[in-house]
Order: C-alpha cells, then sequence, then structure tokens
C-alpha cells in the first residue's frame, strides 16, 4: 500500500473515530442522525394466456413452463350459482369487469378465464364452498392478495376463484407470550399497524406487505427481510385452520410453542401453495418491537468484499442484526432512471442494506460503530450512510425495497428466486451476463445474502420468446450444478411446476404426488400448479 492511499485510510480513520468519540458522549445517537463516511473516490459502475405467453422459442412447442392440457373438470352452470349465492349472499361476483383484475397475476404474464369469485367471510362458508365443488367435480383456486410472480394464485383456465380478502378479522393476541392467530385474509401492513400499538412486530417483513394477505404468505412460506433473525415460517407459525378439499376442517391451530403429540400436520400446509387445504386462520409467533433500530446503506467494490462484510457483521454484530441485503449497480441505474431515487451514497458495483434491531440504544449503537470502523479500516467498503430516524430509515429501505417497482418500467421482466450457497450468489449474475451477451435490456441481481437467496431478473423491450430459451433450463442448470434451490421464497406455481427435478429427487416428488392424491383426490385445489404434469 502506497503512501498516500495510508495517509487516506488513517485521516478517514481519525475522522470516523472522532465522529464516534462525539456520539459516545452525547449517551445515545442523535434522532436525525445521517452519517455520511469520508467518500474515497467514486467506485466504476459494473458494466393472455400462459399457455399462450409460455411457448417454445420457435413457437412450435409449448415450454415447461406453459399451462397443460385443461383437465376434465366441470364448468360452472347456473344451478351453481345459484347454490353459491344461497351460501354467500351478495358476495358472488360475476361481472366481468370485477372478475378480471383477480384472473391476471401481479406481472400481468398469467390470465385465467374464470367467470366466478368468491368471497367468503368464514370458515364454515370456505367449508361449504369446497364440499359443494368438490361433489361437482368444480376447479378451484384459492387468492390472496395476489402478489405472487409464478403464477399460482390466478385461474389457469376457468377455475373458480376463492378469495380470502373479506377474511381479515384479527380473532386473538396474547400481549404476553406474543401470539397473534387472525384470519388469513389479514393484509400483512395490518397486521404490522395493529401490533406495533402493542409493542410487537410481525416476524417477516415483504416489500408487498401493503397487498399480500398473511394466509398466502403462509401457502407459499414466503421468507422476506427479516428470515436472517426470525427465521422462516416453518418456525414462527404455530398453528393453522385448514379446509381440505372435500370441507373437512382440520383445526390445527395451536397457540402452544411445544407440542410434540404425532405429527406436525401444520408443516404439510406451509408453502404447499393452495394445493392440499385453503388456510383460513393462522396462529404466528411475533417478536417484541425493538427499541433501537439502525439501518446502514453501504458500497463494495467487489462481490467479494461484500461477503467478507457479511462475514465481519455477523461476528461484530451477533444477535442485534436483522438484516442484511444486497443489490448491484444495475439496481441502482434503474431505481434512478425509472423511479428518480438519487443514490445516497457514491456510485459502486455493489451495495447492503444492513439493518440493526435491539433493546439498548447505546449498546447497539456502540457495536454497530464498532463495525463500520473496522470495516473502513480493513477497506471493505467503500462509502456508506447511517439512518437511525424513521423516515431516513424508509428512504433507505426503499433502494432495496423497490427494485421490483422498477424493473415493471424497465420491459417484460424475466424473474427467478434461487437459493444457493452464499459464495455462488453472484457467480450467477456474472454467468447469465455472459451468457445473454446483449440479447436482454437489463440483468439485475438483488436479495438477502443473510440466507442465501438471490432474485436474479432479466429485462427485454417486449416478450421475446428466444431469450426466454436462453435463459430457461440454463439458470435451472446453474442452479442444480451447485446444489441450490430453484424457488427459494416464491414458490413453483404454474411457471416452474415441471422444472421442481432441478431440486428434487424423484421420489420426494412421487411422495409429494401421493399427498395431494391423498388429501385432494380429485385435484379440484389449484390444479395446474407445484406439482408436475407427469405426475398427472
Amino acid at each position: 500500500m502506497n503512501a498516500y492511499v495510508m495517509l487516506g485510510v488513517f485521516q478517514t480513520t481519525q475522522k470516523l473515530r472522532a465522529a464516534l468519540r462525539r456520539l459516545s458522549r452525547a449517551g445515545l445517537p442523535p434522532l436525525d442522525l445521517q452519517m455520511q463516511f469520508l467518500r474515497r473516490g467514486r467506485c466504476p459502475r459494473s458494466v393472455a394466456l400462459s399457455r399462450k405467453l409460455h411457448v417454445g422459442a420457435d413457437g412450435s412447442r409449448s415450454s415447461p413452463a406453459a399451462a397443460p392440457q385443461r383437465l376434465p373438470f366441470s364448468r360452472v352452470t347456473v344451478e351453481d350459482l345459484a347454490i353459491f349465492r344461497k351460501i354467500l349472499p351478495g358476495r358472488v361476483i360475476t361481472d366481468p369487469d370485477l372478475v378480471r383484475s383477480s384472473n391476471e397475476d401481479w406481472l400481468k404474464s398469467v390470465r385465467g378465464s374464470s367467470e366466478v369469485l368468491l368471497r367468503p367471510q368464514t370458515t364454515q362458508e370456505v367449508s361449504q364452498i369446497l364440499r359443494y365443488c368438490n361433489s361437482r367435480n368444480l376447479a378451484v383456486t384459492p387468492q390472496g392478495g395476489n402478489t405472487g410472480l409464478v403464477g399460482g394464485s390466478v385461474p389457469v383456465y376457468d377455475e373458480i376463484i376463492l378469495s380470502t380478502s373479506f377474511m381479515k378479522n384479527i380473532l386473538f393476541f396474547d400481549n404476553i407470550s406474543g401470539i397473534l392467530t387472525c384470519q388469513a385474509g389479514c393484509v400483512l401492513e395490518n397486521l404490522v399497524l395493529y401490533l406495533e400499538e402493542r409493542d410487537y412486530i410481525m416476524p417477516l417483513d415483504l416489500g408487498a406487505k401493503g397487498s399480500c394477505q398473511i394466509g398466502g404468505n403462509v401457502a407459499t412460506n414466503a421468507g422476506g427481510l427479516r428470515l436472517l433473525r426470525y427465521g422462516s415460517l416453518h418456525g414462527t407459525v404455530l398453528g393453522l385452520e385448514v379446509v381440505l378439499a372435500d370441507g373437512q376442517v382440520l383445526d390445527c391451530l395451536s397457540t402452544l410453542r411445544k407440542d410434540n403429540t404425532g405429527y406436525d400436520l401444520k408443516q404439510l400446509f406451509i408453502g404447499s401453495e393452495g394445493t392440499l387445504g385453503v388456510i383460513t386462520a393462522v396462529s404466528i409467533l411475533c417478536p417484541r418491537k425493538p427499541k433501537s433500530i439502525n439501518v446502514v446503506f453501504l458500497g463494495c467494490e467487489t462481490f467479494d468484499q461484500l461477503l467478507k462484510t457479511f462475514q465481519l457483521c455477523k461476528g461484530m454484530l451477533g444477535e442485534i442484526l436483522s438484516a442484511f441485503e444486497f443489490l448491484d449497480s444495475e439496481c441502482m441505474r434503474l431505481l434512478n432512471t425509472h423511479l428518480k431515487l438519487p443514490n445516497p451514497i457514491s456510485d459502486c458495483p455493489f451495495y447492503i442494506v444492513i439493518e440493526t434491531s435491539g433493546s439498548d440504544s447505546k449498546h447497539d449503537s456502540q457495536k454497530l460503530h464498532n463495525f463500520l470502523e473496522e470495516a473502513m479500516t480493513s477497506l471493505l467498503v467503500t462509502d456508506g450512510t447511517v439512518a437511525t430516524e424513521d423516515t431516513k430509515i424508509k428512504a433507505l429501505w426503499s433502494m432495496r425495497e423497490r427494485v421490483t417497482e422498477a424493473l415493471i418500467h424497465d420491459g417484460f421482466t424475466y424473474k427467478y428466486d434461487i437459493s444457493l450457497p452464499v459464495e455462488r450468489i453472484y457467480q450467477l449474475m456474472t454467468d447469465m451476463r455472459q451468457h445473454l451477451g446483449n440479447r436482454a435490456r437489463s440483468v439485475v441481481g438483488y436479495g438477502h445474502v443473510g440466507d442465501g437467496n438471490l432474485h436474479l431478473n432479466i429485462t427485454s423491450s417486449a416478450r421475446d420468446l428466444a431469450l426466454l430459451a436462453s435463459i430457461e433450463p440454463f439458470v435451472y442448470e446453474w442452479t442444480a450444478r451447485f446444489h441450490g434451490s430453484i424457488s427459494a421464497e416464491h414458490g413453483l406455481g404454474l411457471k416452474k411446476r415441471n422444472y421442481i427435478y432441478y431440486s428434487k429427487s424423484g421420489p420426494a416428488v412421487a411422495l409429494m404426488g401421493n399427498i395431494k392424491t391423498l388429501l385432494d383426490p380429485k385435484g379440484i385445489l389449484n390444479p395446474y400448479k407445484t406439482l408436475p404434469d407427469d405426475l398427472k
């Protein structure tokens, strides 16, 4: 290291230490703190129907993501509608204009042709509907907030849409244990606000929290931004109430932390995407609301430095570390271009969002400052900023949470939700860019470093069948080669069902098929989703 660089590092360290001493003397960090690190120069930038939407690149045959042929389910009759109206007075929707939005997924890449939208309010109503549909062999698509990204929450053909949007009651909250029991249609953000008033938080946080529902979160085993700290829904969900295909109500709505009596049946339905039963109520363990929250936005020159920062972060922040997210320079370009969000630091190839949460502001601040000092003096980060005030915390988080929104404005988006060994995460990005060359408009990567989850997104000016054929199955073959999962948290839905063998063995998939047949012999629940076509 030459003398000029050493002098720069020394000056940076001295200024940082001086700032830390001032904060230490003050006892607590100021609420509006926005500490900007000394910049050591700017880093260089890193260089209608599902069947129709997913046909093969040559247009002659369907891809594995395309919809299969319609199964021989019954079609809705006038008599069926009369029965539904008796069960759900005023909540049977047949107006095409009102049903249209429920037929189309959030990405507008899968579109069904259902003519009936049902809106039950109680578990008993769901039971009556499914009992009748099972007797008539009518297919049903359960739907929550319809924020899924794999075509799992919309009909493929004319399946009846069973919406849980009117099942939005909070049933019980235990202020001592922190256990919340609510109906499946509760919007995640509403639960967050309810708990905040009681000094608690939800154990998961998602970018789509303003519209996604807790039942859908559980049905897809959504991960989100807090999984690093609080774990997956397989651990935080204590109980479920589920209606099976024949209308039977399975009451596993336990509120016990420990219950080892027999098989833990609720686990079958977490991540089953509505193919085994309709979740109608959830009991979930909620943590206490932290008294101290800090968010740090850092820049790194290489992904290797980012991983070393993560390693350092885990060691020095320990129990207060609640999130460690990353986004690349291409994400930042889209945020700047399409949403006009300014970069809070200097341009870098990689960015990190770190959140700490704890119960002692002084203790947490000191740990965070020690970590930042070490990261700077070790030359792992180039630039950064810290926020402890709510509005600035939200502003920094928006740089990570709004990437999906920015992608919508960039063109047609091909989305992949991959789980990999942490050290392999960005290698897939590099190899994909090399593989595609200039055929894609953008190839961007962001995700949850803490749990090895990469969100790979590729855009083009319009739907491009040749580009899709270049991406798939390359992305799945690459993932399988490094022992990853083709679905980290989004599920398989319609789009990925036939790629399941890249992550699961034949015997495992066959057993899943047996479970589906046992619980839903006629296959009426969310058909064409999750399981591959060769099981039918």
